[in-house]
């Protein structure tokens, strides 16, 4: 049986790590390379580098940086935020990253998941998809099982798309996309667990792998999030930045679930 990942993330903005709640409201967190090196140390399966102000702003990825965090690790790196060509994909891997996430632009332009695919391999693209709940006609949300239950929104949480959340998981995968990362912008920094709902929706529908993503406060989120959504992999942000937990304690608390992972590092004795 596959091990299910823990994966730490670091979404930047003017080149400091910084984390909100539901993508607004950001607060400093520190330094990439020096979070990444902390979280590799700590026993993080993978690491996930998003430019959050990239598209919103209309400008490349910050390669500088991505370049000096790739330099610190020795684990697989996803990179994304401003990628919009198979040129600035290239760019990226070159600055050290393995996996490169699209976002904006693959919606904008899904012939650009396909071409990716074909010119670094499918294990190298990673379609981000930022979902929120759709509001029903009386101002309440849509029942938690509703196949339509989710939009698709970009640019940083900022535009919505119309497009249907489980629909465009589907094309993505279709076009060439090798992996999903998943996220809740209902949850993103609430702290009130993973959209388990959305998780399922989706890894029933597609065979490639999810990454459930928004919403964790706990290790029974990221239990949840695997055994009742289906996640292959857990992504998190302020729970790690700010100590809240480790991920060697997330880690304990999936394998007493049952849950395969990948066993973390024992410190060094003082």
């Amino acid at each position: 049986m596959l091990r299910r990942r823990v994966i730490p993330c670091l979404d930047v903005a003017d080149g400091r790590v910084v984390k909100g709640v539901r993508f607004v409201d950001l607060i400093d967190e520190g330094d990439p390379p020096e979070l990444a090196e902390r979280y590799a140390r700590e026993g993080a399966d993978e690491l996930v580098f998003l430019d959050i102000t990239a598209a919103p702003a209309g400008r490349p990825t910050l390669l500088d940086v991505v370049e000096r965090t790739a330099r610190r690790v020795f684990i697989p790196l996803t990179v994304g935020g401003g990628v919009r060509s198979v040129s600035e994909m290239r760019d990226v891997l070159r600055a050290g990253a393995d996996k490169v996430s699209l976002n904006t632009a693959a919606v904008r332009d899904p012939g650009l998941v396909r071409r990716c695919a074909a010119r670094f391999g499918r294990q190298a693209v990673v379609i981000a998809i930022d979902a929120r709940r759709r509001p029903i006609a009386d101002g309440a949300w849509a029942a938690p099982d509703a196949a339509d239950g989710w939009d698709v929104v970009v640019a940083g949480g900022r535009t919505p798309t119309g497009l249907d959340a489980v629909a465009w998981a589907e094309r993505a995968v279709d076009l060439g996309a090798g992996e999903l990362l998943v996220t809740s912008i209902d949850r993103d920094g609430t702290g009130s667990g993973f959209d388990v709902e959305l998780l399922r929706s989706i890894a029933e529908r597609v065979e490639v792998p999810v990454i459930a993503s928004g919403g964790a406060a706990g290790p029974r989120d990221f239990v949840a999030a695997v055994r009742d959504g289906g996640a292959d992999a857990v992504l998190a942000a302020s729970i790690f930045h700010r100590r809240i937990h480790a991920i060697a304690e997330v880690k304990a608390a999936m394998a007493a679930a049952g849950l395969p992972v990948r066993a973390t590092p024992v410190p060094a004795p003082a």
